[in-house]
């Protein structure tokens, strides 16, 4: 799928709330704080996090954490973090199962349809995966209450792979 899509020369850089791959961390910064004059975004509970109220399709509210990483800074990988807001770790409601699930509908109505799940051999770790041109969109549980996304410039991003010291 990704030497399909790769090969295809078609451009996606959405993120989402106007965030695209490729923008500048200024225009990053400037495009955050407009939307936090406008009381949709706010900062998050951490020092480099930018957070987001979800409503979520299942009905229920979740946070949505998020802060870019830049190379040449430009976003390449915006990392994305949900937690249901009512999580208890004996409300099975709230678990990351669900929430994996509910974050799935919410990227397909977001990106579209066409997320693939990947299982590994004992089927214990799923992660569901989306190439659209160069943008990977891959979702999946982090621990028991967080499910975590990553949105990816996929060329780039192998490129500072391939350059990493082993």
């Amino acid at each position: 799928m990704e030497s399909r899509e790769l090969a295809s020369g078609k451009v996606v850089n959405d993120i989402f709330l106007g965030l695209e791959l490729g923008m500048t961390q200024k225009s990053f910064y400037e495009t955050c704080w407009d939307l936090n004059k406008e009381g949709i975004l706010t900062n998050g509970p951490t020092e480099l996090s930018v957070e987001y109220k979800a409503d979520m399709p299942s009905g229920n509210k979740a946070s949505m954490r998020f802060f870019p990483k830049f190379n040449e800074k430009k976003i390449y990988l915006m990392p994305v973090e949900f937690t249901y807001e009512a999580y208890a770790p004996w409300n099975e409601e709230m678990n990351s199962d669900r929430l994996l699930d509910d974050v799935k509908v919410l990227f397909e109505e977001w990106y579209g349809e066409g997320f693939i799940e990947v299982t590994d051999e004992d089927e214990t770790k799923r992660v569901w995966v989306k190439v659209d041109g160069n943008r990977r969109i891959r979702i999946f549980k982090k621990h028991i209450s967080v499910v975590r996304a990553e949105i990816v410039d996929l060329p780039l991003y192998k490129n500072i792979q391939s350059e990493k010291p082993s």
